[in-house]
């Protein structure tokens, strides 16, 4: 292969998803700006803005990447999309606040309202994302349907929402809360809760089915892209989601962490950048997360019997318990680490099985031949090389 042949040329960025990418930029400068003017500096807030800075970068930049390297892909701009609505939302509703809240003299605040329900469209895209994964399309037509209807239920939720907040001014009952949100109230407000509850739970039941229906007909590499994606959505769901019920000047790092690492490990999955790497990832995850909990555990009951039940000073049974649960780190980390390894890293188990056979094998082997046969063998078993050839050196 010459060298021109084995340089490819880069594929050239495209240009509205450029165009998206710098619009996130420029409302993230925005809603920074906005939020110095609408609520008080304090370190919490300082990371918590730091933090969603964080995710809405990631996203957009995971977005843009997806889009460059797979074109019919509309994951790449969905994943744009949901950036840009999330800041249109953050930053119209801050804009709001000065207005009605603050009651700054400012023009275009109702514009600000109507611009503040886009984040309505992100909390759609993040299961239709999960729908689409990985090529961005359905697994057939008879998926069709439901993908209209859900459509549908998102364009009314949309539609009613923009509506209601327009014929506010217009018979001047507008009502905006303390945070620059309006307020829609009566049976406009019902159906549209309800058909936001619908439209968001038939994505997720319609993700879940279509990945499962994937992962009982995938391959190998089709399985380690549900594994990123799966991973992706259970800290999504377990740190992210949670933490929107928070009230904390740091609730934003835990959206900032599980909104994050929905689009990142969707990002690996569907450019296929180090796939295998997710059975190890998960093994150590898994393993340290147990570790923490036993040794949390059995530190905590350590200084509990020492002070209540031997009277020791609350100084001794606290550098006591350090001691012994630092102590019995390695031995539980191990012994964790082994059997989570047979679990979710089984191909890093059997090769290190057959690594320490061949290594027991090897002391009592005396014939060259039968070694260089061996080790061609477990090298082959362990590591599944395409081509493989050995030498060895005689004295």
């Amino acid at each position: 292969m010459t060298a021109a042949r084995a340089r490819q040329p880069r594929p050239p960025w495209p240009g509205a998803a450029v165009a998206m990418a710098v619009a996130v930029v420029v409302l993230l400068v925005a809603g920074i700006f906005a939020s110095t003017k609408t609520s008080p500096a304090s370190a919490g807030s300082a990371i918590g803005g730091f933090a969603l800075a964080l995710m809405f970068v990631v996203m957009a930049a995971v977005g843009l990447v997806v889009a460059r390297f797979q074109r019919r892909n509309p994951i790449g701009y969905l994943l744009l999309g949901a950036a840009l609505c999330f800041l249109l939302t953050l930053g119209a509703g801050g804009y709001a606040m000065l207005v009605y809240a603050q009651h700054r003299d400012l023009p275009l605040g109702a514009v600000a309202l109507v611009l503040g329900q886009a984040g309505i469209l992100a909390v759609f895209m993040l299961p239709l994302i999960v729908l689409l994964f990985p090529d961005g399309r359905l697994a057939s037509r008879r998926w069709r349907p439901l993908l209209v209807a859900v459509l549908a239920l998102a364009g009314y939720t949309l539609a009613a929402s923009e509506i209601a907040i327009v014929a506010g001014p217009v018979s001047h009952r507008l009502r905006v809360s303390s945070d620059g949100t309006p307020v829609i109230s009566g049976f406009v407000s019902q159906t549209i809760t309800l058909a936001s509850f619908a439209t968001v739970f038939a994505l997720i039941v319609a993700a879940v089915v279509r990945q499962v229906l994937a992962w009982r007909h995938a391959g190998t590499d089709r399985r380690q892209q549900i594994k990123w994606l799966l991973s992706g959505v259970f800290v999504f769901l377990v740190i992210g989601v949670p933490s929107l019920g928070i009230s904390s000047d740091l609730w934003e790092a835990g959206i900032a962490i599980g909104f994050s690492a929905l689009p990142l490990a969707i990002g690996v999955g569907i450019l296929r950048y180090r796939l295998y790497d997710i059975d190890r990832i998960v093994s150590r995850t898994v393993s340290y997360g147990i570790v923490t909990a036993l040794l949390a555990g059995a530190y905590a009951g350590l200084v509990l019997l020492a002070t209540r039940e031997l009277r020791f000073s609350s100084e001794v049974a606290v550098a006591v318990s350090t001691l012994v649960a630092a102590a019995a780190f390695n031995p539980v980390r191990r012994r964790v680490q082994h059997l989570v390894d047979r679990r979710f890293n089984r191909a890093r188990y059997n090769a290190d099985l057959t690594v320490a056979a061949f290594a027991a094998r090897l002391q009592d082997g005396v014939d060259i031949e039968a070694v260089r046969t061996d080790l061609a063998g477990t090298v082959q078993r362990a590591l599944e090389p395409e081509h493989l050839s050995v030498w060895m050196w005689e004295a």
